[in-house]
């Protein structure tokens, strides 16, 4: 039986603690999400192109890294950022922070976490199957078939994606369609975000990249 260590048996103690007071904001938001994301959909996927367990590290569950894919995105956390986040020691965050995270998830406090490298891995995986526009296809037809999702009366924005004026692609060259733009009075490079957003409910429905010439 694995034994705790006083920091492991703190913060278990204050993780206990927090499932009897009020819920805060973020673990609001993390039950909701955990409801309305269409996991198997997504799982499915995913699945015929994540790696098998072999003879090699056993990968981690594919739900857990795509749970955690999510999080990255809903707050804004780097590789780095992500994997501070889970671990209960060494880290800004406090036993609150990291409990609902963990749990939606679902690792639990002894489960080893995914490091930033494993973090990145997924998410080139992902990029280079294609797979971001046909999770965001999928989780937009469950959201019309729950009546969530209009498609009328459509917002777009176009955001500016910044890049260094020395980014190459893979054959070592720039690009194509990364031009500069100007921008009230500072020079970008890079390429526009057009997203598209259902005006009723706030939901992205589509993101288009485009050269910054259009």
């Amino acid at each position: 039986m694995t034994q705790l260590t006083f920091s492991d048996a703190e913060y278990a103690s204050d993780a206990e603690y927090a499932g009897k007071r009020k819920q805060t904001r973020r673990e609001v938001f993390l039950a909701e999400m955990d409801q309305v994301v269409p996991w198997d959909a997504l799982l499915a996927l995913i699945e015929p192109h994540y790696p098998k367990a072999g003879r090699g590290r056993r990968p981690y569950p594919l739900a857990t890294m795509l749970r955690l894919h999510f999080l990255q995105q809903w707050y804004a956390l780097s590789d780095p950022a992500m994997e501070e986040a889970l671990s209960p020691k060494g880290t800004s965050f406090g036993a609150y922070e990291i409990a609902p995270l963990r749990q939606f998830a679902r690792l639990s406090l002894f489960d080893a976490i995914p490091d930033e490298t494993t973090l990145l891995n997924f998410r080139h995986l992902l990029e280079r199957h294609g797979l971001a526009a046909k999770m965001l296809a999928a989780v937009n037809a469950d959201l019309s078939r729950r009546g969530l999702l209009l498609r009328q009366g459509t917002m777009v924005d176009a955001t500016i994606i910044h890049a260094p004026s020395s980014t190459r692609n893979s054959s070592g060259t720039r690009a194509p369609d990364v031009h500069q733009t100007k921008k009230g009075n500072q020079w970008f490079f890079g390429l526009k975000a057009h997203i598209g957003v259902d005006r009723d409910s706030g939901l992205v429905h589509t993101v288009v990249t485009t050269g910054q010439r259009q």
